[in-house]
């Protein structure tokens, strides 16, 4: 699973290039919306997002009669894994913020143990607009003793799981196993 996406980047690149960036820039829409209250950067991020998405909808599904039925299939597939993403980016959330009243900490603390100066960026991590460093992640699991598989998503997509298995299939080697299948992504 990609689980760095940025939408900052996807801004900066100037454009929504697949269904599965497109779904996620969906799910960055509803949750800026809900920033840019607060927020001036959050605002203006969101009008860029939106007129990006709005390219990417006129390009792709403005004419009914050239979509096909594996564009929808490609579609529907993509909003189940943007979903699965933005669940987890959810759990993590509150796994985070639950730590932190646990020890009578806030955000802007975990900016500073994170060293992280800005209250919006530390925001962005938090919310799941920017991707926290596999650094960070090391630090909030020792610092606030947060589960690894609980900060980082453990899981594989089926079709990495069927690669993999085809690759240990050819090397013949019975020892190797691909263990977790219940952690799948769709």
């Amino acid at each position: 699973m990609k689980t760095h996406f940025d939408i900052g980047k996807l801004v900066e690149n100037g454009s929504i290039t697949n269904e599965l960036d497109y779904e996620r820039a969906l799910i960055a829409d509803r949750k800026l919306r809900l920033l840019s209250k607060e927020n001036a950067h959050f605002k203006t991020l969101r009008q860029k997002l939106r007129d990006l998405i709005e390219q990417y909808e006129n390009s792709e599904w403005n004419n009914v009669e050239s979509v096909t039925n594996e564009k929808i299939l490609e579609s529907d597939k993509s909003e189940r894994i943007a979903e699965t993403e933005r669940i987890f980016i959810d759990k993590r959330k509150q796994e985070i913020r639950k730590r932190l009243k646990e020890l009578d900490l806030n955000q802007e603390d975990l900016a500073l143990l994170l060293g992280h100066k800005s209250k919006s960026h530390m925001s962005e991590l938090i919310n799941g607009i920017k991707p926290f460093t596999l650094k960070d992640l090391i630090i909030i699991n020792r610092l606030l003793n947060v589960e690894i598989k609980k900060l980082v998503p453990v899981y594989l997509t089926k079709e990495d799981q069927i690669k993999i298995k085809e690759a240990i299939r050819q090397l013949d080697k019975p020892k190797i196993r691909l263990s977790s299948d219940d952690l799948t992504l769709v």
